[in-house]
């Protein structure tokens, strides 16, 4: 089979794993496209959202379609790395027993995990996580396992701040997105989360999501498929290239925001990594919405989901984060000039 055959069979498998998670997750069309975009491109996510908006049963059903392993675990203060990698119990007769924990469980059939309210665990687990998602693999018992199918994703808690632990840049570089989920704004849509029984029972809505749409274990080769088969012309690797060094150096293209010092502004903008994340996150969008090219549409679909936390502020402007790194991004895709 041609690469084009691949891609288009696999087009039509990524629209049915949209179509099944709309299902269940209503008014989210947003946040599902770019989770959809994030695993056929093979990158990590951050979840932000208020309590109760379905991150949750967003992942659960995502997982459900995809098949393989799905884990999670709470983040608290007292949480430890050994806690992701095995559990002690004592068995029926009484004895001591040592078992997998959520890392080790599925091994390399581990397909997604959940890691909920990350910022509430410590440092040592931020350690831990970073290694997981750069590598894949993590050393336990005198052997290195290894999770060639993982993708990570972390809910941060935006609402309560005591005895939290903000992750670290190193970390936050290595997710390629960061996704905001929020609560539905249309009444007919809260009424119907209200009303409609079929959302209060969150396992029977799950079952009712098909299973194994795609298989997981093929998701790389596709990615690797759609990234070396997906064109982008010169004049849109140096536009990308030219937003990514606004984020930087938001002066050098006349970028002013309103009540900010803007010399002051801007610690650290988009790493190359992230760069290089943009372009492979804007190729699996084009993708999806059935081009074999990017167009300068498909950078700004993911635009702000890829480049917003990786725009690092003064300390004095930290507090204003969420405000100003939605200013920032919308004006730089405004002031540079799209071929």
């Amino acid at each position: 089979m041609n690469a084009d055959q691949q891609l288009a069979d696999w087009h039509a498998q990524a629209l049915a794993i949209e179509a099944a998670v709309r299902t269940v997750m209503v008014g989210q069309d947003r946040p599902i496209r770019l989770l959809c975009i994030a695993t056929f491109t093979r990158g990590h996510v951050i979840l932000e959202g208020s309590v109760g908006v379905g991150k949750t049963t967003l992942l659960r059903a995502v997982a459900r379609t995809l098949g393989g392993g799905y884990e999670r675990i709470e983040g608290t203060v007292d949480l430890m790395p050994s806690d992701l990698v095995y559990h002690t119990y004592v068995s029926a007769d009484g004895k001591p027993q040592v078992a997998p924990g959520p890392l080790l469980k599925h091994g390399e059939a581990l397909a997604m995990f959940f890691f909920n309210e990350i910022n509430r665990a410590r440092p040592q687990m931020h350690s831990l996580m970073l290694r997981v998602m750069a590598e894949r693999t993590v050393s336990a018992f005198n052997r290195e396992y290894r999770f060639p199918h993982l993708l990570v994703v972390a809910d941060r808690n935006r609402v309560e701040r005591e005895e939290t632990f903000e992750v670290p840049a190193a970390a936050r570089d290595r997710f390629l997105m960061e996704i905001e989920i929020n609560s539905p704004t249309g009444v007919t849509l809260l009424q119907q989360l209200m009303v409609d029984t079929r959302f209060h029972d969150t396992e029977r809505l799950l079952n009712q999501v098909p299973a194994d749409i795609v298989d997981y274990r093929d998701l790389n080769g596709v990615s690797r498929v759609i990234q070396g088969n997906i064109q982008t012309s010169d004049a849109i690797q140096q536009y990308a290239l030219n937003l990514c060094r606004a984020s930087s150096d938001p002066g050098a293209f006349g970028i002013v925001l309103e009540d900010t010092e803007m010399s002051r502004l801007i610690q650290a903008g988009v790493s190359p990594r992230g760069m290089s994340y943009l372009l492979r996150a804007a190729r699996v969008a084009a993708w999806l919405n059935g081009r074999a090219s990017v167009l300068p549409e498909d950078i700004h679909e993911v635009f702000f989901a890829v480049v917003a936390h990786r725009i690092f502020f003064r300390p004095a402007f930290e507090l204003r984060r969420a405000e100003l790194a939605k200013q920032l991004t919308d004006r730089i895709l405004q002031s540079v000039a799209a071929p």
